[in-house]
């Protein structure tokens, strides 16, 4: 157990801060959206950038262990590639809520749920990759 433990360490925790990022990302929603009756558009936005910046901290230090030292280029590249997966979710809300007339927060967990399979590919192979020794 232990060894699978080592050997699979980064997605595990991939999983475990993914999850933990998109908690932040449907409670924030969630209460732009029901306490404060913020449109599902704004409060998408909101969340979209609170998550991004919990996933960029956690991921750079829990996840990937990253010592980069140009913060400038990973931090842009972490953002642009999230910037690519928020067009994504942005689009997959419009097509269930406004389109298909889903309830906003089952669309909001069907659609993290796609976001975060994407979000990790785009790390592990764009924006945290390790070096070649």
């Amino acid at each position: 157990m232990k060894t699978l433990m080592i050997k699979y360490k980064e997605v595990l925790l991939y999983l475990v801060f993914g999850a933990l990022t998109t908690l932040v990302n449907i409670v924030v929603y969630a209460l732009c959206t029901k306490l404060f009756h913020i449109n599902w558009e704004i409060s998408n936005i909101i969340a979209w950038v609170l998550s991004v910046l919990f996933a960029y901290v956690t991921n750079r230090k829990y996840v990937f262990e990253s010592k980069s030292s140009n913060i400038v280029k990973e931090m842009s590249s972490f953002f642009g590639f999230r910037l690519l997966s928020f067009v994504l979710d942005m689009g997959f809300m419009y097509l269930f809520v406004d389109m298909i007339r889903m309830n906003d927060m089952i669309a909001k967990i069907i659609v993290q749920v796609i976001v975060i399979v994407l979000n990790y590919v785009f790390s592990k192979l764009f924006i945290f990759k390790k070096k070649e020794s």
